[in-house]
C-alpha cells in the first residue's frame, strides 16, 4: 500500500522547525497538540459503545476479549489486558493479548513481525480463539498485516471483530464488525505514532475494558469491588471500599473482609445481614453483580 497517503505518515506543519525550537517551545507544542486527542476520541464514542456491548455479551457467554497489535499498539493492548487482573480480578480467562513478535517485542522491536499475516492467525489458534470471543485489533495505520491475519481468522470463526486505528478508511476495515477510528492528525515527529496516536489508542482501550467490566458487574457504584488485594496498598483500599459502600467502621470492615475473603461478598453480607456463604451464592446467581445480589437477598 502507499503509506505516504496515510495521515499518520504526514508532516505536521506546526513542527517543521522542531529541531530549531527551544525546549519550552517544543513542550508547549506537544502539550497543545495532545489536547486535541480527546476531541478526536470523542467522535468514536458510538463505535466504542457498540464494541463494549459485544464484549460484555461475550463475557456473559463465557467468551474473552482478545487484543492483537504490533509495536506501540501491541504493547498498549498487552498493558490493558495485564491491568485487568489486579483492577477487576479478570485474568486471561477473560482478557488476553498478543503482540507481533511475541513477548520479546514488549521490550525490543522485532523487525518484520508485523508484516506477516500468518503470525496473527497463528497467535489466535494458539489461544484457541472461537466464535464466543471478541477480537480487538490495534493498528495506528489500520494496515498491519499481523492484525489483518488475525482479523481474517476471527471473522472466519464467526466472532465479533473491532479495529482500533487513527486513520480514515483503514485497510483492515473489511474484516471488522466495527471500526473505531480516532483521526488525531500528523504527529509532531513525523510518523511517530507512539505520540498522539498512542495516546488516543490508550484512551480507547481504557474505555473498552473499563466500561465492559462495569457492565459485567465488576464495579459497584464507582468502586472496583473485584480488585485483587495483592499488596498492602491494595488491601488497605479493599478495606476502605467496604467502609465506603456500607458505612461500617474500619475495624468492622477488616473483620468482614477476613470472614468473607473478598470485597464483594463482604459488602453483600453487611448490606443484607447474610452470612458469607449466602452472600457468595447470591453473587454467583447474579453473575457477580453486587447491586443485584443485595436486591435479591432483601426481597
Amino acid at each position: 500500500m502507499d503509506y505516504s497517503k496515510l495521515v499518520t505518515e504526514n508532516q505536521n506543519p506546526e513542527s517543521m522547525r522542531l529541531d530549531e525550537m527551544s525546549t519550552l517551545e517544543v513542550a508547549r507544542l506537544m502539550n497543545r497538540v495532545d489536547a486535541e486527542v480527546p476531541l478526536a476520541v470523542e467522535k468514536t464514542l458510538p463505535q466504542v459503545a457498540e464494541a463494549v456491548d459485544h464484549i460484555t455479551a461475550a463475557f456473559r457467554n463465557g467468551g474473552r476479549l482478545i487484543y492483537v497489535g504490533a509495536g506501540t499498539s501491541g504493547r498498549l493492548g498487552v498493558l490493558d489486558a495485564a491491568e485487568c487482573l489486579p483492577t477487576f480480578g479478570a485474568g486471561k480467562e477473560m482478557v488476553d493479548a498478543r503482540i507481533a513478535g511475541g513477548d520479546a517485542a514488549l521490550c525490543t522491536a522485532v523487525e518484520g513481525a508485523e508484516d506477516r499475516e500468518e503470525l496473527g492467525e497463528a497467535d489466535l489458534i494458539d489461544l484457541s480463539f472461537s466464535e464466543k470471543d471478541v477480537l480487538v485489533a490495534i493498528s495506528a495505520t489500520g494496515s498491519a498485516p499481523y492484525c489483518i491475519g488475525a482479523l481474517k481468522y476471527a471473522k472466519e470463526c464467526g466472532a465479533y471483530t473491532a479495529g482500533v486505528c487513527c486513520v480514515d478508511k483503514p485497510a483492515f476495515a473489511e474484516y471488522c464488525s466495527t471500526v473505531i477510528s480516532a483521526v488525531v492528525g500528523p504527529e509532531i515527529l513525523t510518523g511517530s505514532t507512539r505520540l498522539r496516536a498512542g495516546t488516543a489508542t490508550k484512551l480507547i482501550l481504557n474505555m473498552l475494558s473499563t466500561i465492559s467490566m462495569v457492565r459485567f458487574g465488576k464495579v459497584y457504584g464507582n468502586l472496583m469491588v473485584d480488585m485483587v488485594p495483592t499488596n498492602k496498598k491494595l488491601t488497605d483500599r479493599a478495606v476502605r471500599m467496604i467502609q465506603t459502600a456500607t458505612g461500617v467502621p474500619r475495624e468492622g470492615a477488616e473483620q468482614k473482609l477476613s470472614e468473607c475473603g473478598d470485597v464483594k461478598t463482604s459488602i453483600v453480607s453487611i448490606e443484607t445481614g447474610s452470612g458469607p456463604k449466602e452472600a457468595k451464592e447470591a453473587l454467583d446467581h447474579e453473575q457477580g453483580s453486587v447491586r443485584n445480589a443485595i436486591r435479591d437477598l432483601k426481597r
